[in-house]
């Protein structure tokens, strides 16, 4: 019998999170994956030891912001510096349930504006040390990728 959890995003927003002191503590290493193609990589692509190509590493922590996060990116693809550029955020982690990987979309910030989810966290969305994160980079004159918060099915 499988047990199901009712945690909402919601709750996962209200929870407290812990302060971290970037001084004290030691940063991790975060694996990022980018993409123009539309899409976020397929949970597939990461089997059996493999990874997409496009690979960023990253040093930062877990109160680190989307929009902290986005504006790293920027700094090593200047393409994405435009005004408008759509940046899709999926972190990708191991499945407990049977071998190989999932996706699951967190967050989306847009290039120079402001938005909801800027100041969503690694840590609010249930990151785990050893997770990778998936973004998903889309021209500003070019439709954002469809994310699954979005689809009515």
């Amino acid at each position: 019998m499988a047990l199901e959890s009712r945690i909402t995003q919601e709750e996962i927003k209200k929870e407290p999170e812990k302060p971290i002191d970037r001084e004290k503590t030691c940063p991790l290493l975060l694996r990022v994956f980018t993409t123009n193609s539309g899409r976020h990589h397929r949970g597939d692509e990461f089997a059996r030891g493999n990874v997409p190509a496009s690979e960023l590493q990253i040093y930062t922590w877990m109160d680190a912001t989307l929009k902290e996060l986005t504006s790293l990116v920027k700094e090593v693809y200047p393409e994405a510096r435009k005004k408008g550029t759509h940046f899709s955020f999926a972190v990708v982690f191991p499945d407990l349930q049977r071998p190989g990987y999932r996706v699951k979309d967190i967050g989306s910030t847009v290039s120079g504006r402001k938005g909801a989810e800027d100041a969503m966290t690694l840590q609010s969305q249930r990151f785990q040390i050893g997770d990778y994160l998936d973004i998903v980079i889309t021209a500003p004159n070019r439709p954002p990728p469809i994310s699954q918060r979005m689809r009515p099915f």
